[in-house]
């Protein structure tokens, strides 16, 4: 989903939204450039967005308020532009609801990085929506059960997994493809962030892996990133 994000950007000013547009462009995104939060909200009306760069001062509604709309309705990432130094705007806005913010003059590598790093924790929206309003997710030969927690294969029996295991895999239904790293699995599973010498995912993936792959050893559904982390491979559906 990442590299091929769709990230609207909103700035009152122009230059800034051209360098950002075709910057973000030439790494491969889908980048829509709009000046105002009423020409968000037009857009938002016709298409579907997957991250939000919303600069802070702007003349009408700004990014404040902007990003307190949106989040009455809606869970796209949004990350701020601000040109204050200061912390308070920041804090203001992290407590609104933003997942991360920028301070001007930036590094357009900078904001690719934070982009990156924002799509990685958030996934992709419309799936987890999808999957919150979902009873049961096709994941590869398993079907999972999301009300039982269990999963079962074509024999239908079903296998019981641990409120760790599920979380777990959840997780890793929600962003099939992405390469997730044990500190993000660990602050997507139970909201903290690991020690360098932290291996509690390690033990968890190796009891999912148990239970899901026809060889734990050579595992094909959760695989193994060295030095990256771990991924779902398997394709996955709604029912």
């Amino acid at each position: 989903m990442e590299d091929t994000a769709h990230i609207v950007v909103v700035d009152d000013h122009g230059d800034i939204r051209d360098l950002v547009r075709q910057y973000l462009e030439q790494q491969g995104y889908k980048v829509s450039a709009v000046e105002s939060g009423a020409a968000l909200r037009r857009l938002l009306e016709k298409q579907a967005a997957d991250l939000v760069v919303l600069d802070v001062m702007m003349p009408g509604d700004d990014g404040l308020s902007v990003c307190r709309q949106l989040r009455a309705s809606t869970g796209i990432p949004i990350i701020f532009l601000t040109a204050m130094a200061d912390d308070t705007d920041r804090i203001i806005g992290l407590e609104l609801g933003a997942d991360d913010y920028i301070v001007k003059p930036f590094n357009p590598r900078e904001l690719l990085a934070r982009i990156r790093a924002v799509l990685r924790r958030s996934g992709n929206p419309a799936l987890q929506v999808s999957v919150a309003s979902s009873k049961n997710v096709r994941v590869g030969p398993w079907r999972v059960n999301l009300g039982r927690q269990e999963i079962s294969g074509q024999d239908g029996v079903g296998i019981s997994l641990s409120s760790a295991e599920f979380r777990l895999l959840k997780v890793f239904i929600e962003r099939p493809g992405l390469v997730l790293s044990r500190e993000q699995l660990l602050d997507l599973t139970v909201g903290r962030t690991a020690d360098i010498f932290d291996r509690s995912i390690d033990n968890q993936v190796s009891r999912l892996r148990k239970k899901i792959e026809d060889n734990p050893k050579n595992p094909t559904i959760i695989k193994t990133h060295w030095g990256g982390g771990y991924s779902l491979s398997a394709e996955v559906s709604l029912e």
